[in-house]
């Protein structure tokens, strides 16, 4: 027979958008995917919104909106005018394409690339109602089967595996191998999984089950290994052969789908600034397949490729023939939305770019039939026809003879017999054979394998024992409460059972539990349950962790229907109760995110919190809604990781931290938030600070320890190979704000800052100056204030920025081994200036100054000091670690060794010059030269302009003193210089106007001073955050001592309310937002009081009052507090809240919020207006004393 010619095919790639996730949705995410036709994708760039980027592919799939779901729960297109593409629209493009290969002999590949949650599972696997691919193609498999007609026979085997860790698990097996599975190599057929199982299949039914019973078994292995399944590659391989008894021929095909890991594990930033970044075999997999891309890429281009690294990985290694071998590929690229996944979205996009350029070479697999598999296939006829009797045997009332098929004739009469279905619903299950081969390779066949009639007749027989155990469960499921399981990835959700039989059961990881239960933090007995006269409790053993509802709980609890359980550190569970209590609900709202949003809740982590900044509207700031998004994510991760050390003997205790919760820019503005891992020895005190990234990559290398940790191997490790290890190093503390406004105008300031840390809270206070002086560093006088900035321009600028101490250091007070060091950067100098180190002193004195230089003042300049801070960053030392230092120590100085800034103009100067360096050099001194003899001769011309003034208003004070009775012909005789008064002898009026000048300088002084204090106190209310009690109040009653319930109840009746309070019942300063009104109703033993919004003239709340008060009762004059929990006295169980009216406290408070923040603005409106109001007199008054006319 004649072999085929391969045919030269490129992967066929795919890409599809998916909806936003609820995730985005509370995140305020902005959609940057369009799709303007069926094979184009643009994607926008969310800080450049006019930087577009179009990629064209074989198709493009919008699912992002435009649908709706039918009654079936399938999701549709909303009208016929939407371009929404369904589950439905992916397999005909793709589904169809696998099939077709199949049935023509070509072996198949379909590969699912994208982020986690990007929607690889759902287009493969799908959800629900909505079926993916993989169970499309096996359904339509055998629907194509049943309707063949002729001499022909179809054997179909299923086979499923995943590969994590560069480990293969047998998903259908139920034992796992040491180890995994081993990847073999056969000289002629290449790669093939040694020992995997693969289960022959009669029908669609039995797929299914087959692919529940691989979840199951997934799921099971993810939670053992505490990995999740986004982080693990899972391949379905159908093996489809066709025999054409009548030709004597057979085809062969291999159909395999694939659903890649999450993309962003590949990510190089994913471990930027870690020294393990290189470390996870979790990485590796996607990484080298990405290698292996570039490379057939290249090759395909015309580029000299001298290797393509197959062999690097499990993943690649089996993959061989789907890339660049024989195979017919598609890949679907999956991505998200969102402006927050940009980055991960154009790199899936560029990925499948390069995937597009391959080139495989198909073939037909077929071969002939030899006279031992003739006589094969004719037992397996006989086989067949005796089984699809054996099929309806254990059905009621269906009886079959072996005499019915035992002739010839029978058998002749089954030739044309298919595929029979199994009726009996059974479950599916596998037996062992010799190992299934990836694209349809691997060793020879042995003599004695089972052949095919024997496969199908010990399949059917562990169907048949799997039958009643399915039957069972399901009976179960309708009968007892139970808990069902809740994962990240929704495939592997609801698919683990326990049951809550009637009495008493432990749960736990020990063999002997009646629940058996794993996973971190999960002890040998966990927990017990109870099902006792129709009440479920729930009962933790000793110091495991149990959480309820987002809640912890310490003793035994009650269950009701849909509560939900995290058992461990992360192990969650949904209970479902009795029959009698469930309904319709829609148990999918009780997804992953669920329980960790309440868990977020219930540990007082919300948005307000994080420091969301309303924008007016009500709603919160976007990019704190992504960071509260990423920390709640992130929460059950550090458990995790904690758990890990705690079993591992590490020693750390990791919490979660927002950097820049309560930091801002040098102009006030707020910085990007991000969330960061604070890990704490607890022995040692040594704190490390990780980025989000960082903390990924280690929690990966942490699970890959842990892993062997649990399989008993030797986890003791080196340290600089210990994920949970680094060397010390110094951590930011905080950071505090000195504005520079007063050096604008010569003046000196000297004051105490606050440094605050990433809570927002006081971590100490710096005694800081910043002081204008002389170029030999004398301090700038009274008389050197300028009335306007501008009066500087272009001339020289010397300061001092000195740190004279810094007090109350936390960081000190918790570990007294520790040290400190500041550092800050000024203007447009690259380099940080930092301070000697202090150790072991909580009030350490600094006592350190450095001078600056701007040789010839720009605009820009003085500008930055007119409206911005210099930031001191506080650095806490740890025994061991490396001093800080200054980045760029080759800074510019001048001939006194002052550091000098504003150098751009000097800079242009010297890169712009064509000269040597010898020569630059000698320029450069000329110029500083030049500049101090033009400031030396400003200050001449200066005295000279003084003095010059002091003569005129001396010339004109004589011409005025001059007799009236001077005869008329008096010769005129100028006066000389011997007869004018001398400089240093000035009139009396001249004396006051240097007093008064220097009067008006202390007071402007004390002015700018204020105002600097002012934006201070401005900026620090910027981040005040109310007491923790207030946030969490939310209409809470407060109740009066017992026997007061009748009296408030009596009050109620015959309390008389005003309209709005009256002048005389108010008991409010004037000036205050709030009114406080006292009504007395009949009631001699009571009164009313309320509070009432000055503003809006609308009441805040009510409460009542016993005006019979016992010895320790308050009396009428004690302070009142208003707070979102109702009024109250200083002891609160005097007071009874009767109405909080529709909870008009929060609009209220957000209110008196927005005034203060409208105040703040008007101050800084203000004190500019002001400040330019003086300079405007002072120039005024100089003018009238050189023109008094």
């Amino acid at each position: 027979m004649t072999t085929p010619l391969p045919s030269t095919d490129g992967v066929r790639v795919a890409v599809r958008v998916r909806p936003f996730s609820q995730r985005e949705k509370n995140s305020g995410s902005k959609c940057v995917i369009s799709m303007h036709s069926g094979t184009t994708t643009t994607i926008q760039d969310p800080k450049n919104p006019e930087h577009r980027k179009t990629f064209t592919f074989d198709l493009a799939y919008w699912s992002h909106d435009g649908f709706q779901k039918d009654q079936d729960g399938v999701f549709i297109s909303t009208d016929p005018s939407s371009q929404f593409a369904s589950q439905t629209d992916v397999f005909h493009d793709l589904g169809r394409g696998i099939l077709d290969s199949a049935w023509q002999g070509y072996n198949t590949t379909l590969l699912a690339y994208g982020q986690t949650g990007s929607g690889k599972s759902y287009s493969m696997v799908g959800f629900g109602a909505n079926k993916g691919i993989i169970p499309k193609v096996c359904e339509e498999l055998f629907q194509a089967i049943e309707k063949r007609e002729g001499n022909e026979e179809y054997q179909v085997t299923f086979s499923m595996l995943e590969i994590y860790n560069e480990q293969i698990r047998d998903l259908l097996s139920r034992t796992k191998k040491p180890g995994g599975l081993k990847v073999r190599e056969d000289q002629q057929l290449g790669f093939y999984v040694d020992g995997l199982k693969s289960v022959p299949c009669e029908n669609y039914a039995q797929i299914e089950r087959l692919m529940e019973q691989g979840t199951k078994v997934r799921t099971t292995a993810s939670t053992n290994m505490n990995a999740s399944s986004s982080r693990s590659h899972m391949v379905i391989t159908i093996q489809f052969k066709q025999v054409f008894l009548d030709r004597h021929l057979t085809k062969q095909s291999s159909i395999n789908l694939v659903d890649l890991a999450g993309s962003e594990r590949q990510k190089s930033s994913g471990s930027e600034g870690d020294r393990l970044r290189e470390g996870s075999r979790v990485n590796l997999s996607l990484t080298n397949l990405g290698n292996v891309i570039s490379a057939l890429a290249d090759a395909a281009t015309g580029k000299r490729v001298l290797h393509v690294p197959y062999r690097d990985s499990v993943l690649t290694k089996l993959l061989q023939p789907a890339l660049g071998g024989n195979s017919r590929t598609a890949l679907i690229a999956a991505i998200s939305p969102a402006d927050l996944c940009y980055e991960e979205t154009l790199s899936t996009l560029r990925y499948a770019e390069r995937a597009k350029k391959i080139q495989n070479k198909a073939v037909v697999n077929t071969s002939m039939l030899m006279r031992e598999s003739k006589a094969e296939n004719s037992k397996a006829l006989l086989a067949r026809g005796i089984s699809r009797m054996a099929d309806y045997s254990f059905l009621p009332g269906i009886a079959w003879q072996p005499s019915d098929v035992d002739s010839t004739d029978g058998l002749m009469q089954l030739n044309d017999v298919r595929l029979s279905r199994n009726l009996n619903g059974s479950t599916p299950t596998g037996t062992k054979w010799p190992s299934s081969l990836l694209a349809g390779q691997g060793p020879r066949p042995r003599t004695d394998q089972p052949t095919w009639a024997l496969q199908l007749q010990q399949a059917r027989e562990e169907w048949r024992q799997q039958y009643l155990a399915i039957a069972q469960e399901r009976q179960m499921t309708e009968t007892f409460p139970h808990l069902l399981n809740v994962n990240e990835d929704p495939q592997l959700t609801g698919i683990l059972k326990f049951f809550i039989q009637a009495g008493s059961c432990d749960a736990g990881r020990a063999p002997s539990n009646a629940i058996l239960l794993q996973g971190l933090g999960i002890s040998d007995k966990h927990a017990s349950f109870t099902n006792l006269d129709g009440i479920v409790m729930v009962t933790p053993h000793s110091k495991c962790k149990v959480v309820v509802n987002g809640v912890p709980i310490m003793t035994k609890t009650k269950l009701q229907h849909l509560d939900r359980l995290i058992l461990g550190s992360n192990s969650a569970y949904l209970y479902i109760g009795f029959p009698s209590e469930r309904g319709s609900e829609d148990l999918s709202r009780f997804d992953y995110d669920f329980f960790q949003l309440e868990r977020a809740a219930a540990e007082g982590v919300s948005v307000d919190k994080l420091g969301a900044a309303g924008h007016g509207d009500g709603n919160a700031d976007p990019s704190v809604l992504a960071v509260f998004q990423d920390y709640v994510k992130l929460m059950p991760l550090v458990a995790e990781a904690n758990q890990m050390g705690e079993e591992l003997e590490k020693g750390l205790r990791m919490e979660l931290k927002v950097k820049n919760l309560a930091s801002s820019d040098s102009r006030g503005y707020d910085l990007q938030k991000e969330v960061m891992v604070k890990v704490t020895h607890q022995r040692t005190r040594e704190v490390w600070i990780w980025s989000k990234a960082k903390f990924i990559n280690r929690k990966f290398l942490m699970e890959e320890l842990y892993q062997r940790f649990l399989e008993g191997e030797d986890s003791h490790v080196a340290p600089e190979d210990d994920p949970f290890w680094d060397p010390v190093e110094a951590v930011h503390l905080g950071s505090a704000h000195v504005w520079l406004q007063p050096l604008a105008y010569r003046m000196k300031l000297e004051e105490q800052v606050e440094f605050l840390n990433c809570d927002g809270t006081e971590e100490a206070v710096l005694h800081v100056h910043a002081t204008p002086c002389s170029p030999g560093g004398r301090a700038r006088g009274d008389e050197d204030v300028v009335m306007d900035p501008s009066e500087l321009l272009g001339k020289r600028m010397d300061f001092q920025i000195g740190l004279v101490r810094c007090l109350g250091i936390k960081w000190l007070k918790e570990g007294a081994e520790r040290g400190v060091q500041m550092g800050y950067r000024i203007y447009d100098l690259s380099s940080t200036f930092y301070t000697k180190p202090v150790w072991k002193t909580v009030n350490p004195q600094i006592e350190e100054t450095v001078q600056f230089t701007a040789l010839n003042a720009s605009q820009e300049f003085l500008n930055y000091l007119q409206t911005n801070a210099l930031i001191v960053e506080l650095w806490g030392l740890q025994e061991g670690c490396t001093q800080l230092s200054c980045s760029q120590p080759d800074v510019m100085v001048t001939s006194e060794g002052h550091i000098m800034v504003d150098t751009k103009k000097i800079s242009t100067m010297m890169d712009t010059s064509q000269t040597t360096s010898n020569q630059i050099s000698e320029l450069y001194t000329k110029l500083l030269k030049l500049e101090q003899e033009t400031e030396l001769l400003r200050n001449v011309n200066r005295a000279l302009r003084e003095e010059n003034v002091l003569l005129k208003h001396s010339l004109e004070k004589a011409a005025s003193a001059k007799p009236a009775h001077e005869p008329s012909d008096t010769r005129k005789v100028p006066l000389t210089p011997a007869q004018l008064p001398a400089a240093g002898h000035s009139p009396h009026v001249s004396a006051q106007r240097a007093g008064s000048d220097r009067e008006l300088a202390m007071a402007l002084k004390v002015f700018y001073q204020s105002m600097n204090v002012a934006r201070g106190q401005f900026l620090r209310l910027r981040h005040y955050k109310p007491p923790e009690e207030v946030r969490n109040a939310t209409n809470q009653k407060y109740l009066f001592p017992t026997g007061l319930e009748a009296l408030a109840s009596t009050a109620r009746q015959e309390i008389q309310v005003e309209a709005a309070p009256s002048p005389e019942t108010c008991h409010c300063p004037p000036g205050s937002p709030l009114v406080l009104q006292r009504i007395q109703p009949r009631c001699p033993e009571a009164e009313v009081l309320e509070v009432w919004s000055r503003a809006s003239s609308s009441r805040i709340i009510r409460g009542l009052r016993n005006t019979n008060p016992g010895p320790c009762q308050p009396s009428r004059t004690r302070p009142l507090v208003c707070s979102p929990r109702g009024l109250r006295f200083n002891q609160p169980s005097r007071w009874l809240c009767l109405e909080d009216d529709d909870g008009l406290l929060r609009p209220f408070v957000h209110q008196q919020s927005q005034r203060l923040k409208d105040f703040g603005e008007l101050l800084e409106s203000s004190l500019r207006r002001l400040k330019s109001d003086v300079a405007h007199i002072v120039r005024e008054k100089r003018a009238g004393l050189l023109h008094p006319g």
